[in-house]
């Protein structure tokens, strides 16, 4: 399945006690890079939550991002934590001798992190929301990878039609250079004086024609092409596979340029050599 690395998702929920919302963004990595913020009501869900986006997404360097805003409640469904409160009082205590200046108004008390506690809520029922949420965030994102994803296998597509017509160009040429290099030698051989052995010319002919055959270049290329188009129906991340088969596509390339003998053979090692850089250009954006 051919799923880009580059998405955005987001998510919202009013769970009754506040409102919970998460951001999802991944860009390009070679391996799964999760990067993970959570608010202090969920954090005990770290865990779960890095099993879940392993589980969905496989490559990529992923930020997720969960906030709670807790509902206005009124005075009796509010309580303050006091073993807390009175850790801070001894901290700022003994830390009055030295910053004589230190002064916490009870506004700045009340926002610090665990001070107030909302009876109401049901830690695990927060929980599950959250969840629940991160489900429908990571459905999203998986979509949109999955959206642009086909488009970048359609400009992959175009790229391996324009190199299947540059083979069978190739392909269609091939014996009137080979005729060409024939006359070229035949040409050289009667410029000389001496008499030659019929069978020595053969020989040197059959050895010049091996140096430029690249009968087997191009059925590799044929062969490369057909596998990626079998990589694109894959129902897995198929990434990696494509841009090992990069590779392997530029070897044959290099290979028919470097056996030419032939401005076109040359122009066309030139223009498989374009297509193929552009195709792995994309496949660096692929799950």
């Amino acid at each position: 399945m051919l799923r880009s690395m580059t998405a955005f998702a987001s998510a919202e929920a009013d769970t009754g006690h506040g409102t919970l919302a998460i951001e999802l963004r991944s860009v390009n990595h070679r391996y799964l890079e999760f990067g993970l913020r959570l608010p202090e009501e969920l954090r005990s869900l770290e865990a779960v939550v890095r099993e879940r986006v392993a589980a969905r997404l496989s490559r990529g360097k992923v930020d997720l991002g969960m906030r709670f805003k807790a509902a206005v409640a009124d005075a009796s469904a509010i309580k303050v934590d006091e073993a807390l409160v009175t850790r801070l009082a001894d901290t700022a205590q003994s830390l009055a001798a030295r910053f004589p200046q230190l002064n916490v108004d009870f506004t700045s008390l009340l926002g610090w992190p665990g001070v107030l506690l909302d009876r109401d809520t049901d830690q695990e029922f927060l929980r599950d929301a959250a969840l629940k949420l991160l489900d429908d965030a990571l459905d999203d994102m998986v979509a949109t990878r999955a959206r642009e994803g086909e488009r970048l296998g359609g400009f992959m597509r175009e790229r391996l039609d324009g190199m299947e017509r540059i083979v069978a160009d190739v392909r269609t040429f091939l014996p009137e250079i080979r005729a060409a290099l024939r006359a070229r030698f035949d040409a050289k051989l009667a410029e000389l004086k001496m008499p030659l052995e019929p069978g020595r010319i053969e020989q040197e002919v059959v050895l010049q024609v091996q140096r430029i055959d690249v009968d087997e270049e191009l059925d590799r290329l044929t062969a490369h092409i057909a596998e990626a188009r079998r990589i694109f129906g894959l129902k897995e991340a198929v990434g990696r596979r494509l841009d090992f088969l990069m590779q392997e596509f530029n070897r044959e390339a290099n290979t028919l340029g470097s056996k030419s003998a032939d401005s076109r053979t040359t122009n066309a090692a030139v223009e498989l050599k374009v297509l193929i850089e552009q195709m792995r250009e994309q496949v660096q954006n692929l799950e």
